[in-house]
């Protein structure tokens, strides 16, 4: 079994969705009280959100592919950025590393490749929802991506950064976000990436009636599939 490397704490909110699901399947998988071989550096989140709303990407790369390297010593066989958001800088995680970096938005890319979906609506921060770095990655890839007017957006980046990493959930907001994604229906989504890894905390499938793609859950699944081999 090939030991996975998570770089966390982003937030450690989402973070534990990760640990969780890596386990269930490498257990389902092997059975017993099998778990997978993991190491995880979580960083301070508070520090990584305030340069990214400072725009200072550059210190966030450093800090980011410094908990990669830091991750490949201890023994680290596969890397992953635990966040969409912060993917943007996945790409320099990779090239610093020497062993595999897994792209969420690959994951999820795949993932509704398989689902026959060419047309997607994208959930996330505003970062996520406006930079072109995750849109164009999907684009490139053969996928149109719609995202919600910008009323919509700055509701959904507000829950996020307000409610969501803070371990708050509120019925009012699973609400706005159910609507938001009704919405993306409407426009021609076919179905809805949960582009932040924290609203997985706050809606699934049961609650939409289109489907969804939740990235933490399916970028954890690839996870544990490749440490095990396939």
């Amino acid at each position: 079994m090939r030991t996975i490397g998570l770089i966390g704490g982003l937030s450690w909110e989402s973070t534990v969705i990760y640990y969780q699901i890596i386990n269930q399947r490498v257990r389902e998988r092997l059975g017993g009280s099998h778990s997978a071989n993991s190491l995880i550096w979580s960083v301070d989140y508070t520090t990584v959100e305030d340069l990214v709303f400072a725009g200072r990407w550059d210190e966030v790369s450093r800090m980011l592919t410094g908990a990669g390297r830091k991750l490949e010593e201890a023994g680290a066989e596969v890397l992953l950025v635990c966040s969409n958001t912060f993917s943007r800088v996945s790409d320099d995680v990779a090239r610093a590393a020497s062993v595999p970096v897994l792209h969420i938005a690959d994951v999820v890319a795949a993932q509704a490749r398989a689902r026959g979906m060419r047309r997607v609506g994208l959930l996330g921060t505003r970062f996520t929802m406006e930079q072109p770095f995750y849109r164009d990655r999907l684009a490139a890839q053969g996928f149109e991506v719609v995202v919600p007017p910008r009323e919509q957006r700055e509701l959904v980046h507000r829950v996020i950064f307000e409610e969501l990493v803070r371990g708050v959930l509120r019925e009012s907001s699973r609400d706005a976000f159910a609507r938001i994604v009704a919405g993306l229906a409407d426009a021609g989504a076919e179905g809805v990436i949960l582009g932040c890894t924290e609203i997985e905390l706050l809606i699934s499938e049961k609650d939409t009636a289109v489907p969804v793609l939740p990235s933490a859950r399916l970028h954890a699944e690839e996870a544990a599939c490749f440490a095990l081999g396939g």
